[in-house]
């Protein structure tokens, strides 16, 4: 090629832009991913806990949930503080004079545990409700199947290149655009809601503490609100982008989906699924064809096969369906429902059953035991 190449240019003068043929080859492992994931690619990336989630979801849920709370206990909360420290100060007189002007260790212990009690009960509820947003959010975007792979560890997760590779990868540099997108935006909705509420924090000065930290707790929530409205439309573009992210990390080539295709066929466990859904529809198909049957020869108990004939359509009589113990109850059944005579002939139904199978036409030398029952089938429905 080299030669080649050398003669060119002897002959037509050096290229105008010097350019890289490799530049125009195809991939060799395949050209392009073009084709949509497969079930079993999807479930092996999920199993390495490679699924479609946005974090920026669960967060503005739960935003939205901590404000919801305050707003309900927010007055108890408050309420509740400002009654504490009124009484133990008034105990602490008390307390004092009974020994002697000092404070017990005692004392103070349990002051300080009832105080760290009472806020821990107040807190109590969004620690649940986060919790459980934080569950619930996840578990609508990518279901419940918990893996342990991502927490294992691996040696290559220790090789600095890789991780410096990590630091300056297009994913952080999306991630810091993202987080720089949701500070202007946050700063801009904080802007625009204290720009109208000036007057409000001047009034702060002349009110009462009880009265000011009601003020303060209406601005804060009333704030929380706009802040978690929109960061829940942040969480929604965010979803939008990972889920067709993770779609276009997931594309597969066609040779790809061929030789996951290949290596499925393999499987003995894909093979014998395709098998039983095989039988499970033909048994169906089966089934539906018995009220169409003229007669059902049975053993009584053990066997059951249904006979149709129609001069038009065949030139000898067809076994429909057939079945042994719980199938052939199932076909007298149908055939019951559907008003099909039902006739015992024990040898001819264990002939019929081992040596016709079904869509199949009577074999010639049980022409005569299959006519004489047809012929008792048509005499009882007064047809001859």
């Amino acid at each position: 090629m080299y030669t080649a190449c050398r003669e060119a240019e002897y002959i037509y003068g050096p290229p105008l832009i010097k350019y890289n043929l490799q530049f125009f080859a195809e991939d060799a492992n395949g050209a392009e991913k073009s084709e949509q994931p497969t079930a079993k690619k999807l479930e092996d990336a999920r199993k390495e806990g490679q699924v479609a989630k946005s974090q920026e979801v669960a967060t503005a849920f739960s935003l939205l949930s901590l404000f919801v709370i305050l707003r309900v206990v927010y007055a108890l909360m408050g309420s509740t503080f400002t009654n504490i420290f009124p009484r133990v100060y008034n105990d602490i007189p008390n307390v004092a004079r009974t020994y002697d002007g000092q404070l017990p260790i005692a004392y103070i212990t349990s002051i300080v545990n009832k105080a760290m009690l009472t806020l821990l009960l107040l807190c109590a509820p969004f620690f649940i409700v986060g919790f459980a947003v934080a569950f619930i959010s996840d578990y609508v975007q990518v279901g419940y199947k918990p893996t342990s792979k991502p927490l294992q560890p691996k040696l290559s997760k220790l090789n600095p290149v890789s991780g410096l590779k990590k630091i300056f990868s297009t994913r952080k540099l999306f991630e810091l655009a993202k987080s720089i997108v949701k500070l202007l935006i946050m700063g801009i909705v904080i802007y625009s809601f204290f720009s109208k509420r000036n007057d409000y924090l001047f009034l702060l000065y002349d009110m009462p503490l009880t009265q000011a930290i009601g003020l303060m707790g209406n601005l804060i929530i009333d704030l929380g609100f706009r802040v978690a409205i929109a960061y829940m439309i942040i969480a929604l573009a965010d979803f939008i982008y990972q889920k067709r992210k993770f779609t276009k990390d997931m594309m597969m080539t066609k040779q790809e989906v061929k030789d996951e295709f290949k290596n499925s066929e393999g499987s003995p466990e894909v093979k014998s699924a395709q098998k039983r859904r095989m039988m499970e529809a033909s048994r169906r198909r089966m089934m539906q064809a018995v009220p169409q049957a003229d007669v059902v020869i049975t053993n009584p108990t053990h066997y059951a096969v249904a006979v149709k004939y129609d001069a038009e359509e065949a030139e000898a009589p067809i076994v429909v369906a057939k079945g042994a113990d719980f199938v052939a109850q199932r076909i007298k059944e149908l055939a019951r429902e559907s008003g099909v005579e039902i006739v015992e002939n024990k040898p001819l139904a264990r002939m019929l059953y081992a040596n016709v199978e079904v869509g199949e036409l009577v074999p010639p030398e049980l022409y005569k035991a299959v006519a004489e029952v047809l012929a008792y089938v048509y005499h009882l429905k007064g047809k001859i």
